[in-house]
């Protein structure tokens, strides 16, 4: 009998038309011999059921069900594709949990884990994997300029601690932009992190538990025509993206070894994406998306391809892999 899998999209944050984008590739490439799949929209004011002729039906947040020509359809498993929050923070996770629903990806505490820039970072630093110099502020913090000069240095990063896509992000290149900047990123999160600038090639390194086998799908060398790889760079072609990445075997085999360090000492489940800047040979860690872009214009997608493995192939196991 065919699995019932709501394809979960939609969410709370900037990143909403992203995951709708996400959740119609997951959508429109799952086994149809094996699965019934039904588009659900998360949204802050509804959780609904959206049809291929666009009526909505609501979901009922009770027991994860709806109701459509007075028949009960109840989902035998969640496949999230929410970027940010709910998706990416635990929530749905935790929610799931509550009800005894079978979910894809990393549970809840992981979730928060990676979801939370600072919080992932001050882990790994533990871990002796290593990253950007960073200084963390909280929003009506005071904030001493020179301080972070001082021991960041310009130019810098300035990051929302919680938020995707390189949203809230900003390249300070010159002292007076530093105040600015992290104004405009405390309108995205109350939390911010200023991280030191790393000159060096920035790699994307796709991870994920394929098969019983925790496999990098690919690494991606990213060159944009922006000051950094920012939203304009990922989803409007103002980049360059290389796989496999143009680097040496040393530097392949080091960021290959440390993106599975990272995914097994974090827990992750399902797919992710870390990305990471070579300092020579070193790799430093910059971020894991535990609920990666799977669009048209995404990296993972691509890595997945040239491994020979198709979409149906890849969403299958991650579905037997939540079910299990």
């Amino acid at each position: 009998m065919k699995k019932n899998v709501a394809v979960l999209m939609g969410g709370y944050s900037s990143e909403y038309e992203i995951s709708m984008k996400s959740g119609e590739v997951v959508y429109n490439n799952l086994d149809s011999n094996l699965y019934n799949p039904f588009k659900i929209v998360i949204t802050k004011d509804k959780w609904f059921y959206l049809d291929n002729k666009n009526r909505e039906f609501n979901v009922s947040k009770n027991d994860f069900s709806l109701i459509i020509e007075n028949k009960k359809i109840k989902f035998d498993v969640a496949f999230i594709v929410i970027h940010g929050s709910p998706g990416e923070d635990g929530v749905l996770q935790s929610y799931f949990e509550s009800i005894g629903m079978p979910y894809t990806g990393c549970d809840p505490k992981t979730s928060a884990i990676t979801f939370n820039k600072r919080d992932c970072i001050l882990i790994l630093k533990k871990l002796k994997i290593p990253t950007a110099n960073s200084i963390y502020l909280n929003y009506g913090e005071n904030i001493d300029e020179k301080k972070i000069i001082k021991e960041i240095g310009i130019p810098c990063f300035v990051k929302a601690n919680k938020s995707g896509s390189s949203y809230g992000v900003y390249k300070v290149n010159k002292k007076n932009e530093l105040l600015p900047s992290i104004n405009n990123s405390f309108k995205i999160d109350t939390e911010i992190l200023i991280e030191s600038f790393l000159d060096g090639t920035e790699v994307s390194v796709g991870v994920m538990n394929y098969k019983k086998n925790i496999k990098v799908f690919g690494i991606t060398e990213l060159i944009t025509e922006n000051d950094f790889f920012d939203y304009e760079a990922k989803y409007k072609g103002k980049s360059n993206e290389i796989t496999p990445a143009n680097i040496s075997n040393v530097q392949k085999n080091n960021v290959t070894r440390l993106a599975k360090k990272i995914y097994k000492k974090l827990g992750i489940k399902g797919l992710s994406r870390s990305e990471f800047i070579f300092v020579g040979d070193t790799p430093y860690f910059l971020e894991l998306n535990s609920i990666p872009g799977l669009t048209n214009e995404s990296i993972f997608p691509k890595q997945v391809k040239i491994n020979g493995i198709s979409l149906r192939e890849l969403f299958t196991d991650i579905i037997k892999q939540a079910i299990e």
